[in-house]
């Protein structure tokens, strides 16, 4: 059963980053039983390198007595009072969260993506599939999702169409998060900014290990005896963006290129399904270069 569909299971997600001070918590605390909220989940985390603090609290939807707008009224004074570089959202488990995947020609990661949908392992709602070329339309079409075919000119200086197009169609369904599922086009940098903080792309190895293009290769090349996968928020830097969540699995001289991409695909469906899990669950809070997963 997932949250949007249990009325009991039901929460107000609240996360909150500042610079660390005395007294946060209390703040925090002291709202939340004003309000007659119930707390059924609470992490904390103080960065001692950045003085910076984090939280992320669960509050049960039932026993606050009107809805998230307000409660996001009543609240926005407790954080201009804890200070005027308080960033927080709160959010409504009850909502399922809107989601667009970017896709070219692998399709190991839309399928599995869509298995966890459609088997309620992943709670999302899959607005649309945009890809590069059709190849994986009649996999978002046996989902009955929306497929988009976006035609990309083999000069990248003639793409900024073809992004504007893709920006397009994306912004039309106000995606919490927009997923490059191997979409193999570099973003541009308006782009990145646009989504800042929604698109998260899995990266076939483990970062900052072999960025860019034919990791496996260049691993192979290498010699290595762990690959992996890195899924991160999407910046300006190719492969560079905040981390959310990483993964290994140990390789031997035996093994070929294709061993190499075969055993690194069910990594990266691993990763890339905790990461965007983990965002829609907004355990995710970024500072700077980095991220804090509230897992």
């Amino acid at each position: 059963m997932t949250l949007a569909s249990s009325a009991d299971d039901r929460r107000y997600v609240l996360t909150l980053g500042c610079p660390d001070t005395t007294g946060i918590v209390a703040r925090i605390a002291t709202f939340l039983a004003e309000v007659g909220g119930s707390i059924v989940e609470a992490a904390y985390h103080a960065d001692q390198d950045t003085g910076w603090f984090f939280t992320r609290q669960a509050v049960r939807a039932s026993s606050i007595p009107f809805g998230l707008d307000e409660l996001r009224e009543k609240f926005a004074s407790v954080a201009a009072d804890i200070g005027p570089q308080t960033e927080w959202t709160l959010s409504d488990t009850g909502k399922r969260k809107r989601v667009v995947l970017l896709v070219s020609k692998e399709g190991h990661c839309l399928h599995d993506i869509l298995g966890r949908v459609a088997a309620g392992e992943l709670d999302a709602e899959i607005c649309a599939v945009i890809g590069n070329h059709r190849d994986l339309e009649p996999v978002a079409q046996r989902h009955g999702i929306t497929f988009h075919y976006v035609s990309f000119p083999k000069d990248p200086a003639e793409r900024g169409p073809a992004f504007e197009q893709v920006r397009k169609l994306v912004d039309s369904h106000d995606p919490h998060a927009v997923v490059l599922a191997r979409f193999m086009q570099v973003l541009p940098e308006e782009l990145c900014e646009h989504w800042a903080g929604r698109a998260i792309n899995i990266h076939h190895s483990f970062l900052p290990s072999f960025i860019g293009a034919r990791p496996y290769h260049q691993a192979f090349t290498r010699g290595v005896k762990l690959i992996g996968a890195t899924c991160h928020y999407v910046t300006a830097e190719l492969d560079a963006g905040p981390i959310i969540e990483q993964d290994v699995i140990r390789v031997s001289h035996s093994d070929s290129v294709s061993d190499m991409v075969r055993q690194g695909r069910d990594v990266e469906k691993l990763v890339l399904s905790r990461g965007l899990r983990w965002h829609l669950e907004d355990r995710v809070l970024v500072h700077d270069s980095k991220t804090v997963v509230f897992r």
